[in-house]
């Protein structure tokens, strides 16, 4: 077999535990994966009689759903290439790839403990068939977890005796159903335009896609990113009176923090679509400073609950309007900082903020009092 083509089909082992439940360890041995494989041979033998003809590899670590949905899926990539360097025979076939002193064979088998505390754990699987059993066997898979694959007794019980925890659920899901899973997730939390730039970055990432947030603010994705529009041009498009259009604004900054945090979990990267973005943040330059006006100043326009949501880089002008610079958004919790320093040192002043109490909107988005300077 192992001369042949080997084509993967990808799955997992989700695993739901009781709240407030840890596992003991987030990586098992080489001995306790080995265990483990055998197990989930024996339950997915009941259900996909012909996978003894394949190889099933298990990674034995514990990812959070993002770690695995991330462009060129790159857990089951590692996964798939160590289990074509082993020769055929090995372990009757299944292979298990664990930890020796403490290491994995690979990086990408290590889970982030930054993602560590989900309720949601997921074992990597993958199938290796010939061109000629893979197209029925990735039909039995797509039929038969789905419906009836739930972990049996022994792997439930092995799971609990040796992570330390009560599973509430363990089975077993193909990569499309935890793409479909994913998706209902998000958009029960009114995240469904996200999802429709994840799933082009995971499944067709040759080809373009756009949308718009919930809010309205344009995306698109495209070579590798997702671009947003910006934020002060989506302002400049909102009625209302002034404290509407800043509450509205402010509602937007925490829609788009939402979309950066996910988005980097999913190694997908973030940018503004005329504009620059470093991490956590994005500016847009609206024009160079007048060297023949006082030096430019930092603005921060506020909204209760989300701090510092967007910073203007302004110029008094010899009329006493402002003149605008640039707009930078602060989008992680430790980027506001370095998006000062990265203005300070463009303009050539002081890393000073002068705080405005709220978001002042513009004519044009978002604006600067007439009177900034003291």
């Amino acid at each position: 077999m192992d001369a042949q083509p080997l084509i993967a089909l990808p799955a997992v082992l989700a695993l739901e535990w009781l709240p407030g439940q840890s596992p003991a360890a987030i990586t098992l041995s080489r001995d306790d994966a080995e265990a483990l494989a055998a197990l989930v041979a024996d339950d997915l033998h009941a259900l996909l009689p012909r996978i003894g003809e394949a190889r099933l590899a298990l990674a034995g670590a514990l990812f959070d759903p993002v770690e695995l949905l991330r462009p060129g899926f790159p857990v089951w990539a590692t996964l798939d290439e160590l289990a074509r360097r082993v020769p055929r025979g090995h372990l009757e076939n299944v292979v298990a790839f664990g930890s020796h002193q403490g290491q994995m064979p690979a990086q990408t088998l290590v889970p982030e403990p930054g993602h560590a505390g989900g309720a949601l754990r997921l074992l990597p699987l993958s199938v290796l068939a010939t061109e000629a059993l893979a197209g029925d066997l990735a039909q039995d898979i797509e039929v038969q977890l789905v419906g009836r694959g739930e972990a049996g007794a022994r792997t439930a019980d092995w799971l609990m005796r040796t992570l330390g925890v009560q599973l509430e659920h363990a089975r077993y899901l193909s990569r499309n159903d935890l793409l479909a899973l994913t998706c209902v997730q998000y958009e029960h939390v009114n995240l469904a335009p996200l999802w429709t730039l994840l799933e082009a970055a995971l499944l067709t990432p040759y080809q373009g896609e756009s949308t718009l947030s919930a809010r309205g603010l344009p995306l698109r994705y495209a070579d590798g990113a997702v671009h947003a529009g910006s934020p002060a041009a989506w302002l400049a498009g909102q009625a209302g009176n002034a404290a509407e259009r800043a509450h509205a604004f402010a509602g937007l900054v925490f829609e788009l923090r939402q979309y950066a945090a996910l988005l980097q979990a999913h190694h997908l990267p973030l940018q503004l679509e005329q504009g620059e973005a470093g991490q956590g943040w994005l500016l847009e330059t609206l024009a160079d400073p007048d060297p023949t006006l006082p030096p430019p100043e930092l603005l921060a326009h506020e909204a209760p609950g989300l701090g510092t949501v967007a910073i203007t880089a302004t110029q008094a002008g010899a009329d006493g309007q402002p003149r605008l610079l640039a707009h930078g958004y602060p989008l992680a919790p430790q980027a506001l900082g370095p998006l000062v320093a990265v203005l300070a040192a463009r303009y050539g002043i002081e890393p000073s903020l002068q705080a405005l109490g709220g978001v002042v909107p513009g004519a044009d988005g978002l604006g600067a009092p007439v009177a900034a300077r003291h």
